[in-house]
């Protein structure tokens, strides 16, 4: 097989590299997903690059990714804080234990399931939302002060979050899922805050993007420990993401929530089919 690098010389390959990161992370900051479900694959099926390099530059993206649009979505006032520090101990706990049970549980197969409830998951966040209503407010999120409010075309919009325990219990399982299989697990959570804790749609992708890099950052932590951190890689990937993040994060404010929701189910549709794809042929 044929790598880039053959074809491309070295500023060639790196431009292109840094145009692919622009682009993930501009999704990454409008979806709430990080730029690591773009970065890896391209990284290992577009240009070469060994799977275990290419996860070890999206991670180090999905902190710039995470430390560029969370600053601007917290200075905007739609990020809510308590609710990704409260939702980060599920995550964190969830990627402990996938790191522990990766070597006895077959990733292809947790692949291909996955890839199937994120199918089902594009379909339902594609059609049209009911109103939200007020049934099944949870009184732990009461008690946690997890309520808020965001900014809206129409004035500060305030909302009340839902189900707590449901949604702590789907973060385990995306923290799990990022332990087990090496990616990121912003659709998971976005669908979580969304689904079942009924937070605003844009409440939901910038807390994610909060949320994000704190597990990246531990898990980064191990792949440079092991070697797995390539500067000449990283530092394209870095750069691009956090700029194609900042845009993105611009652009979040302007846009409207029913074309950003389309975007997200077109975007974890791939996700879904490379998932699949992988799972099937062995590649995780």
């Amino acid at each position: 097989m044929k790598y880039a690098e053959d074809y491309l010389n070295t500023f060639e390959l790196t431009l292109f590299i840094w145009i692919t990161s622009l682009a993930a992370g501009f999704l990454g900051a409008l979806t709430g997903l990080g730029g690591g479900f773009v970065i890896v694959p391209a990284l290992s099926l577009v240009f070469g690059v060994d799977i275990r390099y290419a996860i070890g530059a999206s991670l180090i993206s999905v902190i710039a990714t995470s430390s560029g649009a969370a600053a601007a979505y917290v200075k905007e006032g739609f990020t809510n804080t308590r609710i990704g520090m409260f939702l980060e101990i599920a995550t964190t706990f969830g990627a402990l234990t996938g790191a522990f049970v990766a070597a006895r549980v077959s990733t292809q197969a947790i692949a291909v399931i996955f890839g199937c409830l994120l199918l089902w998951s594009a379909y339902e966040e594609s059609r049209p939302r009911l109103s939200r209503s007020a049934e099944g407010k949870d009184r732990l999120a009461g008690i946690l002060k997890l309520d808020s409010n965001y900014p809206t075309p129409n004035g500060i919009q305030s909302y009340s979050v839902h189900s707590v325990p449901g949604g702590f219990g789907l973060m385990v399982l995306a923290g799990i899922l990022s332990g087990l299989l090496g990616i990121g697990s912003g659709a998971m959570k976005v669908l979580a805050m969304d689904h079942v804790m009924k937070i605003p749609f844009k409440v939901s992708t910038t807390t994610s993007n909060f949320m994000i890099g704190v597990t990246a950052a531990a898990s980064a932590g191990v792949y440079l420990n092991r070697g797995y951190i390539d500067p000449g890689i990283t530092m394209p990937v870095m750069l691009g993401v956090l700029t194609g993040s900042l845009i993105g994060a611009r652009m979040l404010v302007k846009v409207r929530t029913r074309p950003l929701r389309l975007l997200f189910s077109i975007v974890i549709f791939v996700l879904a089919v490379e998932m699949i794809f992988n799972g099937l042929t062995g590649r995780l």
